[in-house]
C-alpha cells in the first residue's frame, strides 16, 4: 500500500520560513519524480516544485529564489524549505510521486497559512 504523508505545515508570519516534509511509503522511492503541489482556496492545485530520480529540480515561476525541493533516498523522504513566506503562499501543499502515469500517487496534504 502507498503512502505519502505530509508534514510540517502551520501559520507563519510573512517573510518567515516553513520546512515540510513527506514521508513514502509501498514504493520504489529511488525510481520516482517527486513533487509538491499546492491548492489555494478556489483555485486549481499547481505544481510547486518537482525534483526527477535523478536529482533534477524544477520550480514555479512564483517560488524560484524562496523555495527549495530536495529528497534523501536513504529515508524514502522528500522536503520543501520554503522561505521568505508571503501571504499568497497559502495554501494546502501536497506530496506526489510519480513513476509512470498509472503509478502517480498524492498524499492528503498540510496546511501552510501565511499571515500576519
Amino acid at each position: 500500500q502507498v503512502q505519502l504523508v505530509e508534514s510540517g505545515g502551520g501559520l507563519v508570519q510573512p517573510g518567515g520560513s516553513l520546512r515540510l516534509s513527506c514521508a513514502a511509503s509501498g514504493i520504489t522511492f529511488r525510481l520516482y519524480a517527486m513533487g509538491w503541489y499546492r491548492q489555494a482556496a478556489g483555485k486549481q492545485r499547481e505544481l510547486v516544485a518537482r525534483i526527477t530520480s535523478g536529482g533534477i529540480t524544477n520550480y514555479a515561476d512564483s517560488v524560484k529564489g524562496r523555495f527549495t525541493i530536495s529528497r534523501d533516498n536513504a529515508k524514502n523522504m522528500v522536503y520543501l524549505q520554503m522561505n521568505n513566506l508571503k501571504p499568497e503562499d497559502t495554501a494546502v501543499y501536497v506530496c506526489n510521486a510519480q513513476f509512470s502515469t498509472v503509478q502517480n500517487y498524492w498524499g492528503k496534504g498540510t496546511l501552510v497559512t501565511v499571515s500576519p
